[in-house]
């Protein structure tokens, strides 16, 4: 899980995607945000459709909703000022709830939960935790990934990255020791061709002060009705089975957490 805390200027408008709710009752249409370069939560495929876990909660929950929904993709450094200044209603993108973030936007309950993890090259020397002393860690500008590292791995260099794409490709190529991410996308990175290179090295202990509680849906400051909107289309999801069908589309376990 992520979270943004760049400025507006860092914000790019791109490549849309429109779907649409059952009948939609009042014409509710949504705008929703999201940084498509977070597989297996969201990305694009090469005919520009959104895809992934979250895109498809997206779409469950604007089905409904009965309301009418488009993505855009914003990005991530920008995607909270995007939202203060109207770009989009909603975000979805696997951002944490995090008392920080609260003071910015208001959340949904979460939608999903898991921890952060570490991982590092198949022929790493690095056993454990203790053993990153004085290695470099990549990490996504901005997350809560970064600023775990930052707090609990003091003795590491910590190199920051605008996407995932591009620390993964630096411990691809032995730029970087280790890097720290959501333990589902680590998981899948390295089961992955692309990921041939590498290997969970442990998950880590969740710090509730910079992990928060899980992944919820960012709306502005006040817009109630729409977080509540939201809240009663989530728990209508999990109560008819449909998170259920999402859930095992991607995952073997239960990624809604605790």
């Amino acid at each position: 899980m992520r979270i943004s805390t760049r400025i507006l200027a860092a914000a790019s408008v791109a490549a849309m995607s429109l779907f649409a709710g059952a009948a939609m009752a009042d014409g509710e249409k949504y705008v929703i945000g999201t940084d498509s370069t977070y597989p297996p939560f969201e990305y694009v495929d090469a005919s520009g459709q959104f895809l992934g876990f979250d895109m498809d909660i997206a779409r469950a929950l604007c089905a409904e909703m009965k309301a009418e929904c488009t993505i855009v993709s914003s990005d991530w450094d920008g995607i909270i000022p995007a939202l203060q200044a109207k770009k989009f209603d909603m975000i979805i993108s696997s951002m944490s709830i995090t008392p920080e973030r609260s003071k910015l936007v208001d959340f949904t309950n979460k939608y999903y939960n898991t921890p952060p993890a570490i991982a590092v090259p198949k022929d790493s020397t690095i056993t454990d935790v203790e053993g990153l002393k004085g290695k470099t860690i990549g990490a996504q500008t901005s997350t809560t990934h970064s600023n775990y590292a930052e707090k609990h791995l003091p003795d590491t260099e910590l190199k920051l990255y605008p996407t995932a794409d591009e620390y993964k490709l630096d411990i691809t190529n032995g730029r970087v020791d280790a890097v720290i991410d959501d333990i589902v996308v680590l998981s899948q990175w390295v089961k992955s061709d692309a990921g041939a290179c590498c290997k969970i090295l442990t998950p880590l202990p969740v710090d509730k002060e910079i992990n928060g509680v899980g992944a919820g849906i960012a709306v502005r400051k006040g817009d109630d009705a729409l977080r509540e909107k939201l809240n009663t289309a989530i728990a209508a999801i999990r109560t008819s089975g449909e998170y259920k069908k999402i859930q095992d589309k991607y995952f073997d376990f239960n990624v809604y957490g605790e």
